[in-house]
């Protein structure tokens, strides 16, 4: 999971096909459905709702969420495994969201597993988004939604245009967090430097078995 400070989660990601074959920083190559279904399962043990494919390292429009059967927080209940709730799962290549109804819900609690352990009220979101996408057998659908999933699908729609939750707050409330975010930063720099050297390393033992 990559952490806020890493530079992919600020940039706007690119669009893909169903047919393509993405590599994940860290692994080898595999289909766009092999990334959906771990990004689903990474996003299970997270215990999150929604998971965008910058989170994980790929610079590509694509998003996986659930629905739930209800709308408390994703994270009570530890015990009950998350897939047991789950009403449907979504897949979505190269999403773009329509909003239908403008009134601003603020009512919710947002948090995001790139910033883990901040949560804050007030994100400001459209009530009610239609979204038209791509699936993984490359079928062109389209979905409407209101309330938390409209926010969920929001939500990621933002992380692959480089958007934090927080960036839709006053500042001060990102400022309010600054020690977290420093430390998260550092984590992020931490894991980029050994992936660096993982994959020198790597390169090196292929050279080597030429």
């Amino acid at each position: 999971m990559r952490l806020y400070g890493d530079p992919v989660l600020r940039r706007k990601a690119k669009p893909l096909q169903a047919t393509d074959t993405l590599t994940v920083p860290g692994f080898g190559p595999q289909t766009v459905r092999q990334v959906a279904n771990t990004m689903l399962e990474t996003m299970f043990e997270a215990r999150g709702v929604g998971l965008a494919a910058p989170q994980v390292g790929l610079n590509a429009r694509l998003f996986v969420a659930v629905e739930y059967e209800d709308d408390e927080e994703e994270n009570e209940g530890q015990d009950t495994p998350l897939r047991s709730r789950v009403l449907r799962e979504y897949v979505m290549l190269n999403p773009v969201l329509k909003v239908i109804d403008k009134k601003k819900d603020r009512s919710y609690q947002e948090g995001c597993l790139s910033i883990p352990g901040i949560y804050e009220e007030g994100v400001p979101r459209a009530r009610a988004v239609q979204v038209s996408y791509t699936d993984l057998d490359g079928t062109a659908r389209t979905v409407e939604a209101d309330d938390y999933l409209a926010r969920v699908f929001q939500h990621e729609a933002d992380h692959l245009d480089g958007v934090f939750f927080l960036d839709r707050l006053p500042p001060e409330v990102t400022e309010d967090h600054r020690g977290e975010l420093l430390k998260m930063q550092r984590h992020a720099k931490r894991y980029l430097e050994d992936l660096a050297a993982a994959e020198k390393e790597a390169e090196k033992h292929r050279k080597e078995n030429l």
